[in-house]
């Protein structure tokens, strides 16, 4: 059993593993959100019961944030830039789901970071596109997206702000140390 999970994990680390120093904390970053994801859904079920089954529509991004390692490797600047895409449209697929009030547009804050740190300066022409978009998104999605899907009582909101900025602090510290663990080494 511990030979079986000891080659287990040395796959997915092979995977999520990129000789590019952006590619590789964009594909790290990826896997930890895919990893993750499934237990969001049931986080929103704890918090609100059967009115959050919208939160497994989430789940339907997870290829897209899977599909970012294998891209990496072959197209480090198009897995970089679909990182960048993938986060701040399940973003705003979230926002939709479950409206401004859960506090999910917080994770656009990872996603501007990510647009700033994953891109080389000679990359920065093609690059700004993907820096602004978190930035357009958060000006667009209040007045364009409508009503959430998710309806909860008011006071399980702020369990759902709670739980939504634990997560991009979370998320946010993650880069941060992939990111300074990559400046150590060169």
């Amino acid at each position: 059993m511990r030979n079986m999970f000891g080659r287990w994990l040395a796959a997915v680390q092979a995977y999520a593993s990129a000789d590019d120093p952006q590619s590789d904390i964009a594909a790290k970053v990826a896997l930890v959100i895919v990893s993750n994801q499934p237990f969001y859904p049931l986080y929103l079920h704890a918090i609100a019961g059967t009115a959050a089954w919208p939160a497994w529509l989430t789940l339907l991004t997870t290829p897209l944030f899977a599909s970012v390692p294998l891209l990496a490797r072959r197209n480090p600047f198009a897995g970089r830039a679909l990182m960048v895409l993938a986060g701040t449209l399940n973003t705003v697929f979230c926002v939709k789901l479950f409206g401004t009030h859960s506090g999910v547009e917080l994770f656009l804050i990872p996603c501007a970071l990510l647009g700033a740190l994953l891109f080389r300066p000679d990359e920065r022409p093609r690059s700004l596109p993907l820096l602004a978009l978190p930035f357009v998104s958060y000006l667009l999605i209040d007045s364009r997206l409508g009503e959430p899907v998710m309806r909860v009582a008011g006071a399980n909101y702020a369990s759902l702000v709670s739980i939504n900025a634990m997560s991009v602090a979370a998320l946010t510290a993650l880069i941060g140390l992939l990111a300074s663990a990559r400046m150590a080494t060169e």
